[in-house]
């Protein structure tokens, strides 16, 4: 069965059996197997799936909630950051690039930038701009739902992307203005193969 702990670009929690690429973390969340809360503390990571061999049971009492991501691009939108023990590498290119961007900051003022501007009483903040003038990487919402600006736009989904028509005109976006700032200055996030 599958948990109710697997997020989407909007950076709301669904059960679904697709794990996706990436893992996450935003605190203890659960009671039993139901998640409880949207967040515990503002250190919102993403983690690779696999690291130094490391085994543990989802969502045991007391520990943190294991959330998954399709990839990268769907984190970001959510509003997470690489973390910086098991993504030691993505963390420092990161935070470089911040540092460029927005000018020098150590992870705990990072993250509180990152969650003036991905959540507000619970609900997801989201910006507007014309959909021409966004970075690949970015996470807008279409007609059916999110939508991946990657060479092209493509719906997204649990299981993947499908390809459809750009979107014109002003957009609604996902991903937070901070992060796009960065796709922007050249991070690429890492994105699920079915983008192509």
């Amino acid at each position: 069965m599958a948990r109710g702990n697997r997020v989407s670009p909007q950076g709301q929690f669904h059960a679904v059996p697709d794990r996706g690429t990436l893992m996450g973390n935003r605190g203890i969340l659960h009671e039993g197997d139901t998640i409880r809360r949207p967040f515990a503390h503002q250190h919102w990571v993403c983690c690779r799936l696999e690291f130094k061999d490391r085994r543990r049971p989802l969502m045991q009492p007391g520990r943190y909630t294991e959330l998954f991501f399709l990839d990268e691009a769907t984190a970001y939108a959510a509003g997470h950051r690489p973390c910086a023990e098991c993504r030691r590498a993505d963390h420092l290119a990161f935070a470089a690039l911040w540092a460029q961007v927005h000018g020098p900051a150590r992870a705990p003022e990072i993250d509180r930038i990152l969650h003036a501007q991905r959540i507000h009483r619970r609900v997801q903040l989201t910006w507007q701009a014309p959909a021409k003038t966004l970075p690949d990487g970015t996470m807008i919402l279409g007609p059916q739902g999110p939508v991946l600006i990657w060479q092209g736009h493509h719906d997204w989904s649990f299981a993947g992307y499908t390809p459809r028509a750009p979107l014109r005109g002003p957009v609604t976006i996902l991903t937070p203005p901070a992060l796009t700032a960065l796709f922007a200055a050249g991070l690429r996030p890492g994105v699920h193969g079915t983008a192509g």
